[in-house]
């Protein structure tokens, strides 16, 4: 049974995640359930990624399709690849009847017995149920069906990943002594083998700390002292060092992770201001969850109207940067002219899909609800002088088909933080207030 072939059953949610799903079982065989492709029919409109995704599915099995009937299994293209096919609905025999069982006629519930009817074609051979829908895979066990989720894009652990800083105690005075005068030291000053590109560290000698970072043009450990970011002041050391990657400009891709109120999105728009006239356009965006994962049509108003609460968090923070200079301040105009110029973009993330990233800086909020796929077509999409910016708190997933170990922010972290165009911190300590802070902490 273990060298036995396995049939893994699709699910809606993994077509959506992943339109080239079916490339990701090596030389197993996978099912298609009709309802599936009902299913993928009511998202193929639309400018989200799950309209994306949907679309481009449907052309991978119209193209597949070509060679012959889809009710039989048929070799996947590439090698060590298994067979493939869709399978209409079928009706199981005994009392593993999901419909029968659950009560209720639904598209989930005849993908389960799809499954079950394949288990019971092929006694001999393992069937895995494959969904990222938690509540469906909890029923494919309640029914005897392995369920598994879409491993694909997801990281093993959360509690390893990367967080771009590192604590060195016990540093020489001598070395700290160097720092402030010649402004760097060498990797072995500091008894370490070469460090992660733009890696930070705070370095402590007793009472003493420095705030450094791994130059990795000249392959030293660098200080950096605190600047102020368009009247912007890092309060903490996280905070200093998000503020020099975003404008260090031999990084042209940034992530900065952390929880609510640690000033994620505030530093990296005051950064985009700050380096505006270097940079074509700034572009703020997020991806719109919808309420309860209602559509957006259901709200009064035209489109601008509808979409307006949604990036309501965004203009909060562009209100707080204005706040720092006076009305008549120069500033403060050359922000508001910014804005009715379309220098300075804020619009939800579909909005943004097609659009040229040459000379942009561009900032993608609340990238915790995005998928790895969704990450990579807009990195893809950045053309010369670009610099891409990544903000999210990856707890706090707003999708139902994501979470913290396959979103696409965690992805990011984790497959890039060793290139030398890249950086990443992550805040840890809350800044937005006292009472936010004991939110964050105790409930």
């Amino acid at each position: 049974m273990a060298n036995m072939k396995k049939i893994f059953v699709l699910d809606t949610s993994v077509i959506l995640y992943n339109h080239n799903a079916l490339q990701s079982f090596g030389d197993n065989d996978v099912a298609i359930p009709i309802t599936v492709l009902e299913e993928l029919d009511n998202f193929k409109k639309g400018n989200e990624s799950k309209n994306f995704e949907a679309r481009e599915f449907i052309r991978i099995m119209d193209a597949l399709s070509d060679k012959e009937t889809l009710q039989k299994w048929q070799k996947l293209d590439g090698p060590k690849r298994g067979k493939f096919k869709v399978v209409i609905d079928i009706s199981v025999n005994g009392n593993l009847d999901a419909e029968k069982v659950f009560g209720v006629a639904k598209a989930d519930h005849r993908i389960l017995n799809v499954a079950i009817a394949l288990q019971q074609e092929f006694p001999k051979r393992p069937v895995i149920m494959v969904t990222k829908d938690i509540n469906l895979r909890i029923k494919a066990k309640a029914m005897g069906i392995a369920a598994e989720d879409f491993e694909t894009g997801k990281i093993k652990n959360v509690d390893d990943l990367y967080t771009g800083k590192a604590v060195i105690e016990n540093v020489s005075s001598e070395v700290i002594d160097r720092m402030y005068k010649e402004g760097y030291c060498d990797y072995s000053d500091l008894n370490i083998e070469k460090p992660v590109p733009h890696q930070y560290f705070i370095l402590k000698s007793g009472r003493n700390s420095i705030l450094a970072y791994n130059n990795p043009v000249e392959n030293v450990i660098e200080r950096i002292d605190k600047q102020p970011i368009h009247r912007i002041i890092p309060r903490n050391a996280e905070q200093v060092f998000a503020a020099h990657a975003l404008l260090n400009s031999e990084v042209k891709l940034v992530t900065i992770s952390g929880v609510a109120g640690t000033g994620k999105t505030l530093l990296a728009l005051a950064a985009a201001l700050e380096q505006r006239k270097q940079f074509k356009q700034v572009f703020l965006a997020r991806p719109i969850i919808p309420l309860s994962n209602r559509d957006i049509g259901f709200l009064p108003g035209d489109a601008l109207e509808k979409i307006r609460p949604y990036m309501e968090p965004l203009y909060d923070n562009l209100k707080f940067i204005k706040s720092q200079f006076g009305d008549r301040d120069k500033e403060f105009q050359n922000i508001n002219a910014a804005v009715e110029n379309e220098k300075l973009v804020i619009s939800p993330l579909a909005y943004i899909r097609g659009r040229s990233l040459s000379n942009i800086f561009f900032i993608v909020d609340e990238a915790q609800n995005l998928t790895p796929h969704e990450v990579k077509t807009i990195i893809t999409r950045a053309g010369e002088g670009t610099k891409i910016v990544f903000t999210g708190d990856i707890f706090q997933i707003d999708t139902p088909y994501l979470d913290s170990q396959s979103n696409g922010l965690s992805y990011l972290i984790h497959k890039i933080h060793a290139h030398d165009i890249y950086a990443h911190i992550r805040l840890e300590k809350g800044e937005r207030s006292e009472l936010a802070n004991l939110a964050n902490d105790l409930l």
